[in-house]
């Protein structure tokens, strides 16, 4: 398995203990822990032998007893995930760090720990500074920075690549032109591409106007409406009309899984204080013009509450979620509709808990 990350085949005998990665571009932490997850575990046993924890509400002590115990099922390998954002819980204490050189002296084999640092992060951060000091025999650090050109062109080949498809460079300039750098957004529109030529195993720029251009349908439109009001019974008539309509499940799930990436790179963007809200609801939003005066300041007011109201822990675990359904549908013979409403009432009714509806 290669790993874009690495830039280097995924070998078992190579593998660190520990790979810290930190900075910006979490999306490619995240194809990493993908990456990792098909090379060491068999498909059956990964909802069972890889942990996820967020540091905001778990301890180094119960990460590390995590690690120090033998993974279920007789699989042989373990991968442990650690999410960080940078300013919550991002520093050891002594007796922590006494607790993870005691763990790295000598730690478990074939237990692989991701720990994801999101952020800007400065070169002096203590917990950067931290990690930085256990032997490179036992730590991979990668630094996440935004890919820029060539290098994001490299891993449009190799996400195409994968599907057995490839792209004209003309193809990609103009994904590049639409929706910039941000992979999260890359990754959706590459797979409805994929799902969109069918067959054809060259996509070229009039296959990426068709779809990736900002132009939505009336129900893709609806659909993140019922999503942003958490309106169960209206989220299922929405979802029953694009089945009706032939609709791929793999094109309802980018619907959205994209919805919750806009919330995720919203919370980001107002906590680092890089873009003002004007600037982040038209990048996110670029459909609604400000014309357009009442619908502009209501969508404004109604995506802004749902950004401040939803945790971002609840946002990282409904598109671990998805990312679990994606696999499901491509996997199984379960109903696709099914996973869907499954899932559609478990996220209305975490709203309905969080008092936002």
């Amino acid at each position: 398995m290669y790993s874009f990350l690495l830039g280097r085949e995924i070998k078992e005998e190579t593998l660190s203990p520990l790979f810290f990665l930190y900075g910006e571009e979490t999306f490619l932490a995240h194809q990493f822990v993908r990456e990792l997850k098909d090379a060491l575990i068999s498909p059956d046993l990964q909802n069972y032998n890889l942990e996820r924890f967020h540091l905001e509400d778990s301890s180094w002590m119960d990460i590390i007893d995590l690690a120090r115990t033998i993974p279920f099922f007789f699989s042989p390998w373990r991968i442990i995930v650690v999410e960080i954002l940078e300013g919550e819980k991002d520093t050891v204490s002594p007796k922590e760090e006494r607790i993870l050189k005691d763990y790295f002296s000598s730690p478990s084999s074939k237990t692989v720990l991701v720990i994801i640092f999101a952020g800007k992060i400065r070169k002096n951060h203590s917990l950067l500074n931290f990690f930085s000091s256990l032997p490179l025999s036992v730590v991979c650090l990668r630094e996440l920075k935004p890919l820029k050109e060539k290098a994001l062109f490299a891993w449009m080949d190799k996400k195409f690549g994968s599907y057995g498809k490839r792209a004209t460079a003309e193809a990609k300039k103009r994904l590049e032109e639409i929706i910039g750098n941000d992979l999260w957004r890359l990754d959706n529109e590459l797979e409805k591409l994929v799902t969109f030529v069918d067959e054809k195993n060259v996509i070229d720029v009039d296959d990426v106007n068709q779809v990736s251009y900002w132009v939505k349908t009336f129900l893709e439109w609806e659909l993140s409406n019922s999503l942003e009001k958490a309106s169960f019974e209206q989220c299922l008539v929405v979802l029953n009309n694009l089945f009706k309509e032939g609709t791929k499940p793999e094109y309802i799930l980018g619907i959205m899984a994209n919805f919750f990436r806009d919330i995720l790179l919203a919370k980001v963007w107002l906590r680092e204080k890089t873009k003002e809200r004007k600037e982040i609801f038209k990048e996110l939003k670029p459909q609604i013009s400000e014309k357009f005066v009442s619908l502009y300041a209501a969508k404004f007011k109604d995506f802004f509450s749902l950004v401040e109201s939803i945790s971002q822990k609840n946002v990282n675990r409904c598109l671990e979620e998805l990312e679990k359904i994606d696999l499901k549908i491509k996997t199984s013979d379960v109903s696709a509709q099914i996973l869907l409403e499954s899932f559609l009432f478990d996220y209305c009714s975490l709203r309905r808990k969080e008092g936002s509806t």
